[in-house]
């Protein structure tokens, strides 16, 4: 997210798909149409066309999850981005094709039974799959509704088998300048890193990402794998991730780590709760002109206000 006195409004004014036609043209998407990201520069593994998990998508849907808005068009979902790596405008679609994703490796550690590392596409093999659809709400006040496919947190959580004593999953994304030219800012508290309670982690919602509309995910979604938690802030979707660790303590994030007052641990949306220095009661639905209020946890109080009774002394809105 952007640290400046009010959020960017520079949004496109197309209107929003609908669920309906998104989910008719499903089947068109398999065949690769407008694939949007691969790597351009010299370097870069291979382009999107050739992803080596393209004929796991589109995934089955999980009809459970389910939107009271249109889809957002995916031009306008793939056009306006925050990925600080690769600069901190919203237009980093071409810069962020310097991102190579092959080979990808994620190292699993901390308090686990066994450490090790795996290959992406490896890991996406192993587990199981779904497209949900999912309303997203950045930081800035604004907001979107995709489809995001990819695997439940909770599953990977089985799969990496912590020990009791883990508390906190924290996840970090990769650290390379050359390729990053954001990571040279030496005022930001790179690599970026994010965590959850493992009792967030083990809740029904979070998704590690690896595709968007039918596709593999592209490079300014954060390729090839991501997390995304629709009830807390965007910021706390970490982007790229090459390690996740269980730990005992919590883990201090990139956000916390540059401006603590304004970006919490928790994060989870309110509308009643402001940001310093922009109000969170209504929402900005991107690529369209509509302005619709905030809801509460992002409209998953149902799956997840429970995580947090007892907890009332903590700052779990901010």
């Amino acid at each position: 997210m952007l640290i400046k006195n009010r959020p960017d409004w520079h949004m496109p004014e197309s209107q929003a798909t609908s669920e309906a036609v998104f989910l008719n043209r499903r089947a068109f998407m398999a065949g690769g149409a407008g694939l949007i990201a691969g790597a351009s520069l010299p370097g870069a593994a291979f382009a999107q066309g050739a992803d080596p998990t393209l004929d796991l998508y589109p995934a089955r849907n999980n009809a459970a999850y389910t939107l009271d808005r249109p889809v957002t068009n995916e031009a306008d979902a793939a056009s306006y981005n925050n990925f600080y790596e690769f600069g901190t405008s919203k237009d980093i679609v071409a810069s962020s094709k310097r991102l190579v994703s092959r080979p990808w490796t994620i190292a699993i550690d901390g308090m686990v039974e066994k450490p090790f590392e795996i290959g992406f596409d490896d890991l996406v093999r192993k587990l199981p799959l779904e497209e949900r659809l999912y309303r997203f709400r950045c930081v800035e006040a604004w907001s979107m509704a995709v489809p995001w496919t990819g695997i439940p947190l909770k599953a990977f959580v089985d799969f990496a088998k912590p020990l009791s004593g883990a508390k906190y999953i924290r996840f970090e994304t990769f650290m390379n300048p050359r390729m990053a030219p954001g990571q040279s800012q030496r005022w930001y508290p790179w690599p970026y890193t994010e965590g959850l309670t493992m009792a967030e982690a083990n809740n029904e919602l979070p998704l590690l990402v690896t595709g968007i509309y039918g596709k593999p995910i592209p490079s300014q979604h954060g390729a090839p794998i991501r997390l995304v938690t629709p009830w807390k802030y965007g910021f706390k979707s970490v982007k790229s991730i090459t390690k996740i660790s269980f730990v005992a303590e919590r883990p201090k994030t990139f956000w916390e780590g540059l401006q603590a007052s304004e970006y919490g641990f928790w994060a989870n949306v309110n509308p009643e709760v402001s940001h310093p220095r922009w109000s969170q009661a209504s929402e900005q639905v991107l690529g369209t002109r509509d302005r619709k209020p905030t809801l509460l946890y992002n409209g998953y109080a149902e799956q997840v206000a429970g995580l947090y009774k007892g907890l009332e002394g903590e700052k779990l809105f901010m």
